[in-house]
């Protein structure tokens, strides 16, 4: 049965939410449920391993132990100790480097895992919380930060990077549940974190990116340390007059937060990347990836007179950088995507290095496409005209691969961890990773694993 929803501006929205997570039970949850999480984890922890050798995190590491070192949590596949807020922002920024990790579409275009999980397999190096308590943070805290999101509507629109500002939510909500906040000490979690939350898409591109969702790790473990040891903060954080979703977005509407409470979970709408790079870029290198598997189509730029792609305009205004300098640019522009995705058939990391940024061989065929934003497209649709020596091709993508409409199999994402995890694991260590994170709720202490991940 869902929650009852209290009036518009009602300042008891925040403390409903608080209220309904702390009271929540893992064996209130059901299969799918766990089953979603463990999916969660086990992408996230892959994405982590594949960016912990990345130049980004040695510049992060060596700013960090000017600071001093207290060798208190786990750094993912550096071995290295930090402090459990130092540690929960590495790995943070860490698990979104790449842009491989899993992002939510419902509402939000957001990027729930990094935050959460960094931030709450940090905190389980503090004191033993068992593998189903993980879990249960872990969900709670993407709810929240979905909730938030889309009860600010236009938040996205405003320039605001999702994952910098709700994650902040995710990840006090999360640490919260994990170390058994009460509801009104909950409250206070969410308002410290929320008065915490920052990240602008101008830094699209950039070091920064990855670095909002590190930051609203590390903040939202001070934020559930701080309300636990009697800090305060407003109990109306979301739906106030200046609450989150009055000035963070233009478009509120705050009875989001706790409307249908009880009655799903986001987190089984959650969407995995075959690619790594910005999720609204799939779409359309499904599409390339099809007309590369044409056999067809001379993949020789010489041969190819024009490619023209259709996309939601919203693909346009986030990724429409034509000439990236860089490999973590190249993620965020539909040109490069476009013509690594039909030149390889494929998108992966190796397709986004600072090398191919600068291909000669990408850089021609950049030169004959053309991308069109059309309102009749959904976000997760593409098509494409392609014409060449032989003729003119035609190509549609209905679903992009791993959205909710066109998941990715467990196999398929047992696949990708075991391709990313390569860069740091052995195929045997990866392998007891995988099995660890199929049975996590039967674990008595969840920091076993980053004993594997050290």
């Amino acid at each position: 049965m869902g929650l009852h929803v209290r009036s518009e501006g009602s300042p008891t929205l925040t403390i409903d939410f608080a209220k309904y997570v702390t009271d929540t039970n893992f064996d209130q949850l059901s299969p799918g449920v766990i089953h979603a999480a463990k999916r969660g984890l086990l992408d996230w922890i892959g994405c982590a391993l594949a960016a912990s050798k990345h130049k980004t995190l040695d510049l992060l590491i060596e700013t960090l132990k000017e600071e001093g070192v207290s060798k208190q949590a786990t750094v993912i596949g550096r071995q290295l100790k930090l402090s459990h807020i130092q540690a929960a922002l590495v790995n943070g920024q860490m698990g979104h480097l790449l842009d491989f990790d899993d992002t939510h579409m419902g509402g939000v275009v957001l990027h729930a895992s990094s935050p959460t999980l960094s931030a709450i397999l940090s905190e389980s190096e503090r004191s033993q919380h068992s593998g189903a308590q993980f879990l249960l943070a872990y969900v709670c805290g993407f709810e929240a930060a979905v909730r938030v999101g889309q009860s600010s509507p236009s938040h996205h629109a405003g320039g605001w990077h999702l994952t910098g500002t709700l994650g902040h939510f995710a990840s006090s909500v999360a640490v919260g549940r994990l170390i058994g906040l009460s509801a009104d000490q909950m409250v206070h979690a969410m308002g410290i974190g929320a008065t915490q939350a920052s990240g602008m898409q101008q830094n699209r591109g950039t070091m920064c990116k990855s670095f909002h969702a590190g930051r609203a790790a590390s903040n939202g473990i001070l934020a559930a340390r701080l309300a636990k040891n009697g800090f305060n903060s407003s109990d109306e954080i979301v739906e106030g007059k200046r609450g989150f979703s009055k000035i963070y977005s233009v478009d509120s509407k705050p009875k989001r937060m706790v409307e249908g409470l009880g009655e799903s979970w986001e987190i089984e709408r959650n969407g995995y990347k075959p690619y790594a790079c910005g999720v609204v870029l799939h779409p359309a290198i499904d599409v390339m990836i099809q007309a590369h598997r044409c056999g067809r189509i001379e993949l020789d730029a010489k041969r190819i007179k024009r490619i023209e792609v259709w996309v939601n305009p919203l693909v346009i205004s986030i990724t429409g950088t034509v000439a990236p300098t860089s490999g973590l640019h190249s993620k965020f522009s539909i040109y490069h995507s476009v013509c690594v995705a039909f030149i390889d058939g494929k998108a992966g990391i190796e397709q986004y290095s600072d090398a191919r940024a600068n291909d000669p061989k990408v850089l021609s065929m950049k030169e004959r496409v053309s991308i069109t934003g059309d309102d009749s497209l959904g976000r997760d649709q593409a098509r494409v005209l392609i014409e060449h020596d032989a003729g003119v091709d035609e190509f549609f993508i209905d679903h992009a691969s791993g959205t909710v409409d066109n998941p990715m199999s467990d196999q398929a994402l047992v696949d990708k961890f075991l391709g990313n995890a390569a860069f740091y694991l052995t195929p045997a260590k990866a392998k007891e990773v995988v099995d660890l994170v199929w049975r996590f709720d039967e674990l008595e202490d969840a920091s076993v694993l980053m004993s594997l991940l050290a």
